[in-house]
């Protein structure tokens, strides 16, 4: 790419100062690929906030004023900006503490193109990480996001960790909570929460569409996936014989993950909480009529005796394993 830009500076004491780049003219011109023209840099909307452009409107209305107003006007047009001009986002760098948070989520895996047998697998992955130390588990989903898939998960996690953090974080488990009803919502809410009391962690969720408050799951799923992906390259191969060989190699590649972050993840051990003596459930009972097809309320297929036909079950759903 070729530019050409033509650009007049008006040289004050202390040299030029630095200019967003939303408003520079040179940020503009990179990013042509001809000439650029700007007849009147006051006009034209990309730079009609650009210090210059203010400054030699200023010089010309009033010649008596010289170059070296110009630092000042710079300050005054930033306080003004700061006073009156359009708000701005404002994010606090996050300083974790060892022991206090590990944040779960789940990951699409459809872009490796896994293959079981040669048959494709419609899977995602729930990983679950600690913010100081970085320790992650990953583990795979063949359903889609649930409350059984986030139990069942998330508790693997913590007992290959050997402790819980103070306090788990995930999205508003939106997918979750799809296509159930206001009763059921609840309940989900409720199971969440005593999963989290089982293992002394403070539930807390991050607000709907605001993924930098799950910055710390949500960028490592980019790092996780590319370094399955690299290590599919040097595997010469994405087809597995069955799914427990897919996943011991999922457990390998997250394991020589951890093993890097090894120091640091022996460090945080220490400020963890002890597990209980026992898992908690990560499966769900649900009431239904079968019929010659019958679907429990997570829309899942129930395979039933011919005999309960139109019989009242109380039956348990543990999820695609």
């Amino acid at each position: 790419m070729t530019c050409r830009v033509l650009i007049i500076m008006l040289a004050g004491r202390g040299g030029p100062g630095e200019t967003p780049l939303s408003q520079s003219v040179c940020a503009h011109a990179l990013r042509q690929n001809d000439i650029l023209i700007m007849p009147d840099l006051r006009l034209d909307p990309r730079t009609h906030d650009n210090t210059l452009a203010i400054f030699e409107e200023i010089v010309r209305r009033h010649p008596d004023l010289g170059a070296g107003i110009r630092r000042t006007l710079e300050r005054r047009i930033r306080s003004w900006r700061a006073m009156h001009g359009e708000e701005q986002d404002v994010i606090f760098r996050q300083t974790h503490e060892p022991g206090r948070m590990g944040l779960s989520d789940f990951t699409d895996m459809t872009d490796l193109g896994i293959t079981i047998a040669g048959v494709g697998l419609d899977h995602r992955l729930h990983h679950f990480r600690l913010a100081y130390s970085g320790f992650e588990h990953a583990h795979v989903i063949l359903g889609g996001e649930s409350f059984v898939a986030l139990a069942e998960g998330l508790q693997n996690g913590l007992w290959l960790l050997g402790g819980a953090p103070r306090q788990h974080r995930t999205d508003s488990l939106s997918a979750a909570f799809r296509n159930l009803d206001e009763p059921a919502q609840a309940d989900l809410t409720r199971r969440y929460e005593a999963l989290c009391a089982h293992y002394g962690m403070t539930p807390t969720r991050n607000n709907t569409g605001v993924a930098h408050e799950n910055g710390s799951i949500e960028s490592p799923h980019g790092h996780l996936k590319r370094a399955l992906a690299d290590a599919l390259l040097l595997r010469a191969s994405s087809d597995f014989p069955d799914l427990p060989a897919y996943r011991a190699f999922v457990d390998g590649v997250v394991a020589l993950r951890n093993t890097r972050n090894a120091k640091r993840i022996e460090s945080e051990r220490p400020d963890l909480q002890r597990l209980p003596d026992r898992r908690t459930c990560d499966y769900e009972d649900v009431t239904v009529m079968p019929r010659s097809a019958s679907r429990s309320s997570t829309s899942r297929k129930l395979n039933v005796k011919r005999r309960y036909i139109q019989t009242a079950r109380w039956m348990t759903s543990r999820g695609k394993r």
